[in-house]
C-alpha cells in the first residue's frame, strides 16, 4: 500500500509539472521562451529522484547537472535544454524522461535611469513597452526632458540608441517609438 501511494504521489507531481510546462508555453508571446541568466529552472527526471533539482542559471548562462556536466541554457528554450540533458544522461539512465520548466523568470530585466520617480530595474514577466516601463518607474520626475529620452539596446559588443519622445507617444503621434523592451534594455530619461 505505501508503494502504491508513493507512485500515485509521483504521478500527480509529474502531471503538475507537465501542466506548468504547458501553461508556460501557452503564455509565450511568440515562439518558445528563451532562458536568461538568473532564471530558475525546475528539472524533473521521472523515476530518478536524485535528478529532480531546482537550478539557478549562472551569469555565464550555464548550470551544472549530475551526470551531464555543464549545460548551456541561456538563449535556449526549456525544451532544447531538456533534449541536451536527455542525451547526456541517457548513457547512465536509459529511457530517462526529463522535464525542464522555468520556475522563476528573474533574468528578464530592463532598467530605467535618469529623471524618473523610481529609477532601477524592472522585471518583465510579460512583453513590456517603454511606456509601461516608465509607468512602473513612477513616471517622469519634474524637469525631465521627455522629448529626448533614449532606449539603449546592446547587441553583443554593439550598442544602439533608440530615440523615444514621450510627449509624441502620449499624444498618439509616434506610437512606433513605444517598442517592446528586450532583456538588458536601458531607458534613459534626461
Amino acid at each position: 500500500m505505501p508503494c502504491q501511494i508513493a507512485v500515485t504521489a509521483r504521478l500527480w507531481a509529474l502531471i503538475a509539472v507537465l501542466f506548468c510546462a504547458a501553461s508556460a508555453a501557452a503564455d509565450a508571446p511568440s515562439g518558445d521562451y528563451q532562458i536568461r541568466p538568473g532564471d530558475v529552472l525546475q528539472v524533473v527526471a521521472w523515476k530518478e529522484p536524485d535528478l529532480n533539482l531546482e537550478i539557478l542559471v549562472r551569469p555565464d548562462g550555464k548550470f551544472s547537472f549530475p551526470l551531464a556536466g555543464e549545460i548551456l541554457a541561456v538563449g535556449r528554450s526549456p525544451d532544447q535544454v531538456r533534449a541536451e540533458l536527455v542525451t547526456k544522461i541517457a548513457s547512465f539512465v536509459p529511457d530517462v524522461v526529463v522535464t525542464v520548466v522555468v520556475k522563476a523568470i528573474t533574468g528578464n530585466k530592463a532598467f530605467v535611469l535618469g529623471k524618473v520617480n523610481q529609477p532601477g530595474a524592472i522585471l518583465m514577466t510579460a512583453p513590456t513597452t517603454v511606456m509601461q516601463a516608465l509607468a512602473v518607474a513612477g513616471g517622469a520626475a519634474q524637469f525631465a526632458h521627455l522629448k529626448n529620452s533614449l532606449v539603449l539596446r546592446g547587441q553583443g559588443t554593439n550598442q544602439t540608441a533608440i530615440p523615444f519622445n514621450y510627449n509624441a507617444v502620449e499624444a498618439g503621434l509616434a506610437l512606433e517609438q513605444n517598442i517592446v523592451l528586450q532583456a538588458g534594455d536601458v531607458i534613459v530619461v534626461p
